[in-house]
């Protein structure tokens, strides 16, 4: 899991990124073209979903 360091008080104090949004993170840097759904119960998250698409270049000549 990643840590982010933070500033308080000219102190660095590190703190653990939830296992979500870690999780999050990975699916978004993995993606081209596509979208990460994030559900939400009861205040908590409790699915991610990630739909990816694969862009097709057009043929040559093609009028569409």
């Amino acid at each position: 899991m990643q840590e982010s360091i933070e500033q308080s008080g000219g102190q660095q104090q590190e703190t653990a990124l939830p296992e979500w949004m870690e999780l999050v993170r990975r699916q978004v840097n993995s993606l081209k073209f596509g979208s990460v759904l994030i559900t939400v119960h009861d205040s908590r998250v409790t699915q991610v979903e990630k739909v990816e698409k694969v862009r097709l270049d057009k043929p040559p000549g093609s009028t569409r």
